[in-house]
């Protein structure tokens, strides 16, 4: 089901339509400010492992997770004075912050070392998804595993069809990786380039 959502004013009415299907354990595609992402609510078990099973990935490599704000980052991960000023310099943004996960984070949404991957992307669907649920979505790219992205909602619907619940419409987006920064020593640690700039933090 194609859902077209406007990206700068998303409609509460239809934000909730989504939010509601989310409660109910269901699976979305969705824009980001990089990506379109497939995602579910990281407190349901059942939901994650759909997405491991729709993304054909191994159970051992968690996926990141999409918070609304640094309020929010803060329920969820172990921030460090550093880690808040480098986030609030440059979040919402394209980058994906590894941080320590706190007790609120379900393990199965954990490395052995105990982090994840956090998300504050600059897209007014997520931020509003996100806000409604109450909860992280799961930030899995829509991808499969040559590393063909699909970037446009209807060869979502066409590649990934009824695996999905919902594929929400919201336009365009960059189709580009974000930048993953680890925020876990006492400075950050570049892990990958992406569309965030990077250059400031080394």
């Amino acid at each position: 089901m194609l859902l077209e959502i406007n990206p700068i004013n998303p409609q509460p009415r239809k934000i909730n339509q989504v939010v509601d299907l989310l409660q109910r354990g269901g699976v979305i595609a969705y824009p980001t400010d990089t990506q379109y992402g497939i995602g579910c609510d990281i407190m349901n078990k059942k939901a994650i492992e759909r997405v491991y099973q729709i993304k054909q990935w191994p159970k051992d490599k968690p996926f990141s997770f999409i918070c609304s704000d640094l309020k929010n980052i803060s329920h969820y991960a172990k921030v460090s004075n550093y880690a808040y000023k480098t986030m609030r310099r440059l979040l919402p943004g394209p980058y994906t912050f590894i941080l320590e996960g706190s007790k609120q984070v379900p393990k199965m949404m954990l490395t052995k070392r105990k982090t994840a991957g956090i998300r504050v992307p600059d897209n007014p669907i997520c931020i509003a998804l996100i806000s409604a649920l109450g909860h992280p979505i799961i930030s899995a790219t829509a991808s499969i595993r040559d590393g063909e992205i699909f970037n446009e909602p209807w060869l979502i619907e066409k590649q990934f069809g009824k695996q999905l619940d919902m594929i929400i419409d919201g336009g365009p987006v960059p189709a580009g990786p974000s930048s993953v920064v680890s925020l876990i020593g006492d400075e950050p640690e570049v892990l990958r380039e992406g569309m965030g700039e990077v250059d400031t933090l080394v």
